[in-house]
């Protein structure tokens, strides 16, 4: 609201209230300049208490990532474990805690996969992304679930909500995009004002690649040019969402959620034999409900409700299988409720309850399957104390679980504490200067496959317990005008892990171990920067880089004794640049990761490379007219065509393009 209009509004009261001088106001009122006033409001990145990293959908298109696994390699601190292809698995870990870890949020209720324990983050499309945001530790909104208290961090996935221009009651978005191996992705949005009150969207896509993509196959004497086979996928995305607000201003939220997909899984490298025949078929639903209640500037509630299906089959045909053919089925099912309650009883202080149960099954087609049900109840209760420049957050957080078995074994019942405490600290109220500190405790229980899965399942394995240490220092400022705004943070941090569980991946089967002791040590570190060239011209500049050392302590005479974890750099960064004309868009990526190794010695023979990969966006917008736009983008990435391994025998596509276009009316 602009200060003309407030003196506006102002000077209107006065004539409306003093009629006899009407006159004589009116005779004396002069036109007065419109004034803007800008503030700089200070990134959530730099003012958290804990470590929050994000990025926002103009963003996005500007870098030309191609999916949300593109876009979370470049957090700070987090590793991403890609088996390479359009339609390879994807997971992400947090500092090197596992990615049973790292919750993910798809509109602020989480996803789960109690089989696995981890999430295919491939599997989200990022054509309707808002924002994607990684917290460590503590977040800082108290009417989060228990659920997201209890992990080490969370990935959290905002969709984009329904927007009505210049006073329509309906719009589209038609997408069409396309690029290297075969692939090919429409995509369809559709939303509609139902009433002042109720707004729904509807939302599709389709996505096909057949995979195909040559590498170098290097044999020790020579090499041979081979093609990537068997790693073609074809996937199906539905989604509805219903917003509707009532009349006292409580918020309700539901969501319908449909993906099914078949994709070819093309094993890892072996010589002379290229032939691999696995085929894995998923398919996931879920609907949620998300409530908001505001009872009084004091009182708040959020209560969630989810009911989760996943099901999965895997082939394999082989000549080593009775019948030359091994299939595996898998079914799960959660049920899963939450409420949690704020209160406010100070401007200082506020406290909040949150209270979780689910229900999770797991029924495949295994002999003697023992078919377990797990129970969980999480109580978080939580405190936040802001008092001048100081912001103390701490949660307590309880877990109980119980499992039941149609057969065999079961592990004992789970219970545990798991406390947390972060605190922030500005010294001067003119700079926006931070120093924050964090302790986080998390309690991991093995996955059905874990416990159970006939070929690595171990009832034996003991759950992780792993404690969190941050320190850092953030800053954020304006030093000159052409420098529209400046952010810097840094955060050292230590984690010890008792009784890690490692997962040893192939494709579709991970070996389980349990590590006795870990102890990680860590730096993260990212700096932001929007700079003014010139009249309609802008620079935004990123970057970041993590320093990682994961060692396995549990026995002082075993040859990998304080040798680094398996497929964890120990330097990994990226930088990128986004320059924006009144004409066109243009972003460069740069991502580089450090030699791992793929096995628990750090020796040569199981060294994997360290690889650097570029890319480049071009993007454009046009008007056609009121209420629609066109938007075209093409994006090449790997442009230097480097031939790298996440996975080792897994080596990851070379140079790909990709071209889309973007209707909205």
């Amino acid at each position: 609201m602009s200060v003309r209009y407030v003196l506006n509004l102002l000077v209107l009261s006065g004539l409306l209230n003093i009629p006899v001088c009407a006159q004589s106001v009116a005779d004396t009122l002069h036109a007065i300049d419109e004034v803007t006033v800008e503030a700089r409001r200070t990134p959530l990145s730099v003012a958290s208490a804990a470590p929050v990293q994000s990025v926002g959908r103009d963003r996005l298109e500007a870098l030309g990532l191609q999916s949300v696994a593109d876009a979370v390699k470049r957090f700070a601190g987090a590793t991403v474990r890609d088996y390479g292809g359009i339609g390879g698995l994807k997971t992400v870990s947090v500092r090197s805690l596992g990615a049973a870890h790292t919750a993910v949020s798809y509109d602020g209720v989480t996803v789960s996969n109690t089989q696995a324990g981890q999430i295919d983050i491939g599997r989200f499309a990022l054509d309707n992304v808002e924002q994607l945001s990684l917290a460590v530790g503590q977040g800082n909104d108290l009417l989060q679930s228990a659920r997201a208290y209890a992990s080490a961090g969370i990935l959290s996935i905002r969709t984009q909500q329904p927007t009505f221009a210049d006073g329509r009651d309906e719009a589209w978005h038609v997408r069409l995009s396309g690029g290297s191996f075969g692939y090919i992705t429409p995509s369809l949005r559709y939303a509609r004002k139902v009433s002042s009150r109720t707004s729904l969207m509807l939302e599709g896509d389709y996505m096909r690649a057949d995979g195909i993509y040559p590498f170098t196959l290097d044999n020790g004497r020579t090499e041979s040019i081979e093609r990537r086979r068997n790693s073609d996928i074809y996937s199906w995305h539905a989604e509805g969402n219903l917003h509707h607000t009532f009349r006292d201003g409580s918020h309700l939220v539901g969501k319908g959620y449909f993906y099914k997909s078949e994709r070819g899984l093309p094993g890892s490298v072996v010589l002379y034999n290229p032939t691999a025949r696995q085929r894995l078929w998923d398919e996931n639903f879920f609907t949620q409900l998300t409530y908001d209640k505001h009872f009084s500037h004091q009182w708040q509630m959020r209560a969630l409700a989810k009911y989760n299906h996943a099901w999965n089959r895997y082939e394999d045909t082989n000549v080593k299988y009775a019948g030359g053919r091994q299939v595996d089925v898998h079914r799960q099912d959660e049920y899963y409720a939450s409420a949690t309650v704020r209160w406010i009883p100070a401007h200082w202080l506020s406290l909040s309850l949150a209270e979780d149960g689910f229900v999770n099954t797991l029924r495949n087609n295994i002999d003697d399957s023992p078919n377990p049900v797990r129970l969980t109840s999480l109580t978080a209760l939580n405190a936040a104390i802001r008092y001048g420049g100081w912001n103390l957050t701490g949660s307590l957080v309880a877990t109980l679980t119980t499992d039941r078995v149609r057969s065999g074994k079961r592990p004992a019942d789970r219970r545990h504490l798991s406390p947390s405490v972060s605190l922030s600290w500005r010294p001067w109220e003119s700079e926006a200067l931070y120093l924050r500190t964090l302790y986080k405790n998390t309690f991991r229980v093995p996955t059905f496959n874990d416990l159970y899965y006939r070929r690595s399942g171990n009832t034996a394995l003991r759950p992780e317990d792993a404690e969190e240490f941050n320190v850092g220092l953030t800053w954020s400022a304006r030093p000159w005008r052409w420098l529209r705004n400046l952010s810097l943070t840094v955060d050292a941090y230590y984690n010890k892990v008792e009784d890690k569980i490692v997962a040893f991946p192939s494709v579709y089967v991970w070996r389980m171990a349990n590590y006795g002791e870990v102890e990680i040590h860590g730096v993260d570190a990212t700096l932001a920067a929007t700079i003014a060239l010139a009249r309609g011209w802008e620079a935004e500049l990123t970057g970041a880089y993590t320093f990682q050392q994961a060692l396995d302590l549990t026995n002082p005479q075993a040859k990998n004794y304080r040798d680094q974890l398996p497929y964890t750099p120990r330097h990994s960064g990226n930088a990128s640049a986004v320059v924006k004309t009144p004409w066109l868009s243009v972003g460069y990526t740069l991502m580089a990761v450090g030699k791992r190794y793929f096995m628990d010695q750090n020796i040569s023979a199981n060294e994997i490379a360290a690889y650097v990969e570029h890319g480049i966006s071009l993007s454009r917008s046009f008007p056609l007219g009121k209420g629609c736009s066109l938007h075209l983008q093409a994006d090449v990435q790997n442009l230097t065509d480097r031939q790298y391994e996440v996975i080792k025998y897994y080596p990851m596509p070379g140079r790909s393009w990709r071209v889309g276009a973007t209707v909205s009316f």
